[in-house]
């Protein structure tokens, strides 16, 4: 058979849309300056799907200091690895500061996250070792324990006695294989918004022979008094063996960070595949982060400007009698119900007569019968645009429970371009 045969008839959960959603639903084109509002189809709308977290994306300090690193280094510089060729007195204070920010005795930089998360798990973890990882982990440590050869326990989201429970069999299997146990978990999960169970996880170390891997990338400059992440924010740092964040969230820039004791670090950068044999990550974006990392630590009206439109935009849906989940983070998930039809075209609705854009998330990767709308509130928008916001869902979830939504597709063929 033709290995290419099979993509002709399935094109996968998501793939299946393929044909009645390009430039729509699916790879959109948000146009103009990153902010509360940008161009979609032509016409302005309040955008609520990017993790533009503190404003940094066009904050004009951080737009002068990427425009002059480009022009001074390029975006070539510095060629090849880090190993090799491609180190620099500005990768090593950017990790110096990073470190000492979160409160770790080192830290290493990323090209990206998602691949830095991968290639974390891959190298911490082999055949004889466990890991015991939350349900509702990202497709990021999905990915990494796909890679791996150790034995693998899942616990049900959040939940910290299933996590002991998980534990206990990883340390039987442990004494079978000699190995160590890792447990994985996240510090803000995107999609429900809840903080994971950081400290009260790590406590279980009392009982348990285990270390702690936390992915932060919605909890760095974010949560805590100073923007540190939830080790901060849960007063557990300490516990939390390998922190990771990336840089494409509150920093709004490319790549990532590891934080953990310096001789992890020294056997990671030693022995990651993808960091030994990938290019460094380019000077320009190196000297931007120093940037935006500076305004993350000494601009704190940004992080409290965020959260007034955090609570502003969330009690205002609670009122309302909206449901949020457990959300106790920025990240606000807006649950109604409904079938894939009354998704999109509330979704469609919202972008087409109210001038709202957001991400739709349907089943499979929530329950048949649920829709989830996920809002990331920012410090660049204005109580108009959540005033806005709220009004347009109260009319959105008037029509869904009045029935009002055709049980069809929008055609949107003709509008994508």
């Amino acid at each position: 058979m033709d290995l290419f045969a099979k993509f002709e008839n399935r094109l996968g959960p998501i793939g299946d849309y393929a044909e009645k959603a390009p430039g729509y639903f699916a790879f959109p084109k948000l146009e103009g300056e990153i902010g509360n509002r940008m161009k979609f189809q032509g016409k302005e709308k309040i955008v609520w799907s990017l993790n533009n977290y503190l404003g940094l994306a066009n904050h004009p300090e951080v737009r002068k200091a990427d425009a002059e690193a480009a022009a001074k280094f390029g975006l070539a510089s510095p060629m090849g690895a880090r190993m090799m060729s491609g180190n620099s007195d500005y990768h090593l204070q950017l990790e110096k500061e990073l470190a000492e920010f979160v409160g770790k005795e080192d830290a290493m930089l990323f090209n990206f996250g998602y691949q830095g998360m991968v290639s974390t798990i891959d190298t911490l973890c082999g055949r004889h070792d466990v890991v015991v990882y939350d349900a509702e982990s990202h497709a990021c440590i999905i990915d990494g324990l796909r890679l791996i050869p150790s034995h693998r326990y899942v616990y049900k989201h959040n939940d910290v006695a299933d996590c002991e429970k998980q534990l206990a069999r990883a340390t039987e299997m442990a004494k079978k294989t000699g190995g160590g146990i890792l447990v994985i978990t996240e510090g803000v999960f995107g999609m429900s918004g809840n903080q994971g169970k950081i400290k009260e996880i790590a406590a279980l170390k009392s009982k348990y022979e285990f270390r702690l891997f936390v992915d932060d990338a919605h909890g760095f400059g974010t949560m805590g008094k100073t923007g540190a992440g939830i080790g901060e924010e849960q007063d557990c740092m300490d516990q939390i063996d390998v922190y990771f964040s990336t840089f494409a969230k509150s920093m709004a820039s490319i790549g990532g960070f590891l934080a953990a004791d310096k001789k992890i670090l020294t056997f990671l950068r030693y022995n990651m595949r993808s960091q030994i044999y990938a290019k460094s990550l380019p000077m320009a974006f190196v000297v931007g982060n120093l940037k935006r990392l500076e305004l993350l630590r000494t601009r704190p009206e940004l992080k409290a400007k965020l959260w007034h439109n955090v609570r502003r935009l969330q009690d205002g849906f609670r009122e309302r009698g909206f449901d949020l989940g457990t959300t106790n983070t920025p990240v606000t998930p807006v649950f109604m119900k409904g079938g894939l039809y009354d998704a999109v075209q509330l979704t469609f609705d919202l972008r087409e007569n109210y001038d709202i854009f957001c991400s739709v998330v349907v089943y499979p990767v929530i329950p048949k019968g649920q829709i989830e709308l996920r809002i990331i509130p920012t410090a660049a928008h204005t109580d108009q645009d959540i005033d806005e916001t709220l009004a347009a869902f109260s009319a959105i979830r008037e029509k869904l429970e009045n029935k009002l939504y055709p049980q069809e597709m929008p055609n949107v063929s003709a509008m994508a371009k």
